[in-house]
C-alpha cells in the first residue's frame, strides 16, 4: 500500500473503525504522516513563541496557533487509534489488548514494558489469510473468497 492510499484509508474511508485489520504499510504509513504533523505543530508553536519574544506576533496569533493545532491532533487521534486496534487484529489480538498496554503503559516501570510489546506488535507480520477480525488486507483475492 501505497503513502498516499494508505492516508486516505485511514483519514477518510476508515476514520473511526475499529473493525477489520490493517497491514503494516497501512499502519506505518499513517504513523509517519502523524509524526510530520506533530513536528509541523511543534515548529508552528516554537516560531509562535519566538515572536512572541520579539513582540512581533499579535494575541491572537499566540492563542490561534496552539488552538487550531491542539484540534488537529485531537482530530487525528481518533484514526491513529482506530489503526492501532485494527493493526491488533491483524496479529489476530483483540484490540482491548491495546486498551490494557496503554493503561499499563501510564504505571512507571510497566509502560516500558508496555510500549515495547506495542511496537512489537505493531512491526510483526499479520497472519497469513483470514482470522477472526476478517480477511487479510494483503490478499484482495482473500477478500473476493470472503463476500462471494
Amino acid at each position: 500500500m501505497a503513502f498516499t492510499e494508505a492516508v486516505r484509508t485511514v483519514f477518510k474511508e476508515k476514520y473511526a473503525t475499529f473493525s477489520g485489520r490493517a497491514s503494516r504499510s497501512e499502519y506505518w504509513w499513517s504513523y509517519l504522516l502523524y509524526v510530520l504533523g506533530l513536528i509541523a505543530f511543534v515548529i508552528a508553536i516554537s516560531g509562535t513563541l519566538v515572536a512572541a519574544l520579539s513582540d512581533i506576533a499579535s494575541l491572537s496569533l499566540m492563542i490561534a496557533v496552539p488552538v487550531i493545532g491542539g484540534l488537529l491532533v485531537l482530530a487525528a487521534l481518533l484514526p491513529a487509534i482506530a489503526v492501532q486496534v485494527r493493526r491488533f487484529h491483524d496479529r489476530n489480538i483483540s484490540g482491548w489488548w491495546y486498551l490494557a498496554l496503554f493503561i499499563g503503559s501510564l504505571v512507571p516501570y510497566v509502560g516500558i514494558m508496555a510500549g515495547i510489546a506495542i511496537l512489537v506488535i505493531s512491526v510483526l507480520k499479520g497472519t497469513e489469510g483470514s482470522n477472526k477480525f476478517g480477511p487479510d488486507p494483503l490478499r484482495p483475492e482473500a477478500r473476493a473468497e470472503v463476500f462471494a
